[in-house]
């Protein structure tokens, strides 16, 4: 457990995630995390919920906390280090989860100051975040290791490098939503066949954690466990076809690029 206060400028979702996440795997204990909002009424739910201390103002919060962490809308990020800018210390570390944001966008609102720039995805909630980050200029191992120390426990944690932190939102920040629609379509589909829901949904489930499982533990290529399934003339190899033809693969592709494009716009926003 770590000494460090946390305080969270934004009470989002994303915002709860990672709350949680600190919260369940013991890295901080409640009376050292601030949190701070517009939404009055969204601030006394979280910090009622999971017992954390409710900063009056953003300058307060500041004024507490050693790591920042704004989780806020791209579109208000500047709006907020306007008001915060000039209160954060170089003793103090700024972490950013708003989509398409620069780290020397923030930097230019700082003096010097460590910054990270996160990608985490709300599975934090449970400890299972894909989280990716990358440093800004005056951030060096110490702050990785910082990076680490806070969020390992939340999940998956890895270093890019910023110029690849839009393919990082529009591959894992945004894709739990990608999931959660397969996991709906399939399960409709063995609906459709004639399965009981309950019964369709938690083959669909177990099926893609298997699977996921597989590629994890195994160190094969998913292309080489896909062969291992896929028998000549079978069942698996008719539904292979199926998705080939229906473009599932180049949706994919799409989907990501899509999305990491709009991270992309949201800087200019």
């Amino acid at each position: 457990m770590i000494e460090e206060k946390v305080g969270f400028i934004g009470a989002g979702s994303m915002a709860e995630a990672l709350i949680e996440g600190l919260l369940e795997q013991q890295i901080i204990a409640p009376d050292d995390l601030y949190i701070s909002d517009i939404n009055k009424s969204r601030l006394d739910e979280l910090t009622a919920k999971y017992e954390i201390n409710q900063a009056t103002t953003n300058n307060a919060l500041v004024s507490k906390a050693d790591y920042i962490i704004l989780a806020v809308k791209p579109q208000v990020i500047g709006q907020v280090l306007e008001e915060v800018g000039p209160k954060i210390t170089a003793q103090q570390t700024v972490f950013s989860i708003a989509a398409g944001v620069e780290t020397n966008q923030i930097e230019a609102n700082l003096d010097q100051v460590p910054v990270v720039r996160l990608m985490p995805n709300t599975a934090a909630l449970i400890g299972e975040a894909a989280i990716a980050y990358s440093l800004g200029s005056y951030a060096g191992k110490e702050t990785a290791a910082v990076v680490e120390e806070l969020f390992s426990a939340s999940g998956t944690v890895t270093k890019v490098k910023e110029n690849l932190m839009d393919a990082v939102t529009g591959l894992s920040g945004s894709g739990p939503a990608y999931i959660y629609l397969i996991i709906e379509a399939l399960s409709d589909a063995g609906v459709n066949m004639g399965l009981p829901r309950e019964k369709s949904t938690e083959l669909t489930l177990q099926t893609i954690i298997g699977a996921a499982k597989m590629v994890k533990e195994s160190d094969l290529h998913p292309g080489e466990l896909k062969d291992m399934v896929t028998s000549p003339g079978g069942t698996t190899i008719k539904g292979m076809q199926q998705l080939e033809e229906s473009g599932v693969r180049g949706i994919l592709y799409n989907t990501v690029e899509a999305a990491a494009n709009k991270s992309q716009e949201l800087k200019k926003e």
